[in-house]
């Protein structure tokens, strides 16, 4: 080894160890990262374009074809969708957006199929399978229903979508109302079987998010009336859907995902395009990536010794100032080098 290589393998090893005092990596890669802005102000839970979006950073999520076990996707039409999220320290807000030509919010007839959008939180400390999780390794899904979203916003059922049709007799609920009687008035509750057992698709809709448990295919739970716990807000225009999700960090429900600030969690996504019939297995999905919401932060307490520039030691500054003239004087004593 020459004389000039030595000299440039001890500036090389005079930085690695600045480096390593100074806790910086030398070589980085960035993975796929949600991370959820910390905000003060109360979150946009019904307003996808609410100027505080912009805090955080839109993430590109690519979505395939389920098609691992029936009812396949041979095909994805959604291929993708854009994440962000934000956070109060207190509740965390969701938004995903997706390109769809058509709003398909109709559930009532037998050919309609609704558009719908999921995120899934695993419930173990490892990655079970992305899609739905396995045996032994839950998951924690919130799944947005097109259909349920119109719902809330104006009454559909069997006689709204055909005003035409005639019922003989509805003795169980208001005369005058007939057909278009609501749960609430009828007379008997008994006479909704459903709704008395507490099943969550016959009681009052009280958000477009359906909370789920699974554990694999086919193991699909919806949590009880009183474990639905996620808000959830669409809106579609222009050939897009912008839905919200929004929920407490903490949650009462034991199988819910716990959450809080400054920690890194896995999600995937899921899509459902009606236009094209998708529904159940028939979806598009995402692989798992991270979701970081970003700790408050913390005022930095200075010591006696510490310098006033950003708290360093004075052996920091020390450092630098020696590797400072060591890179200068590099290139002089390489061209000595060279002309001897």
């Amino acid at each position: 080894m020459t004389y000039r290589n030595r000299i440039l393998l001890a500036g090389f090893l005079l930085l690695a160890i600045l480096l390593t005092f100074l806790k910086v990596p030398v070589a980085s890669s960035q993975g796929v990262t949600v991370v959820a802005a910390l905000v003060e102000e109360a979150l946009p839970i019904n307003d996808p374009n609410a100027a505080i979006w912009q805090e955080a950073t839109a993430l590109d999520i690519p979505l395939s074809a389920q098609n691992v076990t029936p009812p396949r996707l041979m095909g994805t039409s959604v291929r993708s969708l854009t994440a962000r999220a934000i956070h109060n320290n207190e509740q965390i807000a969701i938004l995903i957006e997706w390109e769809d030509t058509t709003q398909n919010d109709q559930n009532v007839r037998v050919q309609d199929f609704r558009d719908a959008v999921a995120v899934q939180f695993p419930l173990v400390q490892t990655q079970p399978y992305f899609c739905m999780g396995q045996a032994g390794g839950n998951v924690n899904i919130w799944h947005w229903k097109a259909d349920w979203n119109a719902k809330i916003a104006a009454r559909q059922d069997v006689d709204t979508t055909y005003p035409d049709m005639y019922v003989d007799g509805y003795t169980f609920a208001n005369t005058e109302a007939g057909a278009a009687s609501t749960i609430e008035e009828y007379e008997d509750i008994n006479y909704v079987p459903a709704r008395v057992a507490g099943n969550l698709f016959a009681s009052a809709i009280q958000s477009p998010v359906e909370d789920i448990i699974a554990g694999g295919f086919g193991t699909l739970t919806s949590q009880g009336v009183e474990g639905q716990n996620v808000q959830g807000y669409g809106a579609w225009a222009d050939g897009k859907w912008q839905v919200i999700f929004t929920r407490a960090l903490d949650s009462e429900e034991e199988e819910d995902i716990q959450l809080s600030a400054g920690r890194i969690y896995s999600i995937a996504f899921a899509a459902w395009d009606g236009e094209h019939e998708e529904r159940n297995g028939q979806k598009s999905t995402s692989q798992w990536v991270s979701l970081q919401l970003e700790r408050p932060t913390v005022p930095v307490q200075l010591t006696e010794t510490a310098s006033a520039a950003n708290g360093y030691p004075p052996i920091f500054w020390i450092l630098i100032g020696g590797l400072a003239l060591f890179m200068v004087a590099i290139p002089v004593i390489a061209a000595r080098l060279s002309n001897e």
